[in-house]
């Protein structure tokens, strides 16, 4: 019987560190994206080799901010309107997900992947977007 009880304890720690603690990917959220590619629920993928407009996103604290879309140009200085979407941070059942609000409205993503090249985040239909760090274009 005891050797019943040590496989349900095994089972138990190894489930249990499966759980992955999404906070180290929080501050890797701020800075400048562009889409490389949208996945769509189909699995139908869209690439984008060209981006008119990047993302900026800024967190103010640890789990506030906006994000702001930006039109980058040739001077090497970004265009921007004033609009931005303000977000809130948080992490749920292991998720971290971002909550943005604007005046019209108000919606989620989950963040899957972030690092210091790449954020993967889906949002409630299911579609995935992935971003690159955005570099600017180098004309020297």
């Amino acid at each position: 019987m005891s050797s019943k009880y040590l496989l349900i304890a095994i089972l138990s720690a190894v489930l249990m560190s499966c759980s992955k603690d999404p906070s180290p990917m929080i501050p890797h959220l701020s800075g400048y994206w562009e889409i490389d590619e949208v996945t769509m629920p189909n699995g139908q993928i869209k690439d984008y080799n060209y981006n008119a407009t990047i993302d900026y996103i800024e967190l103010t604290d640890s789990l506030s901010g906006f994000r702001k879309k930006l039109r980058p140009n040739f001077k090497g200085t970004y265009e921007t309107s004033q609009s931005e979407e303000q977000l809130q941070i948080k992490i749920e059942n292991d998720s971290l997900n971002i909550y943005y609000s604007t005046p019209f409205a108000q919606w989620k993503e989950t963040v899957l992947k972030a690092n210091e090249t790449e954020l993967l985040i889906i949002n409630d239909r299911k579609v995935r977007y992935l971003y690159r760090q955005y570099e600017p274009l180098d004309l020297d």
